[in-house]
């Protein structure tokens, strides 16, 4: 049994659980699929609270497939979501690789 399976099962217990479907879309992007990867961070954007790690993964993700604008707007997004939970750490990471992408569009 794999990661991803052994995360499956997991699931299976708990279909809820942040962190195992986090830790599930991650095993997804590192073998590729990463439209897969994608539908779950997408959920966990959703969450309420949102998960704040799932913004900067999902733009990470967009961003290795050449789809900037949508990691830009997952991005402010996820500034936006990380301040309102008062995690400055995360917001700093995004906005500077936020400041990156605008760099990138420049070229």
């Amino acid at each position: 049994m794999n990661r991803r399976e052994k995360i499956e099962a997991m699931l299976a217990d708990d279909p809820t659980d942040s962190f195992l479907r986090y830790s599930l879309a991650m095993e997804l992007r590192s073998e590729g699929a990463n439209a897969k990867s994608l539908a779950i961070f997408n959920e966990l954007m959703k969450n309420d609270p949102p998960m704040i790690q799932a913004f900067f993964m999902s733009a990470q993700l967009l961003v290795d497939i050449d789809e900037i604008e949508q990691a830009r707007t997952n991005l402010r997004d996820g500034i936006d979501q990380a301040r309102a939970q008062g995690d400055s750490h995360a917001a700093a990471e995004m906005s500077e690789l936020l400041a990156t992408l605008g760099e990138m569009g420049e070229l």
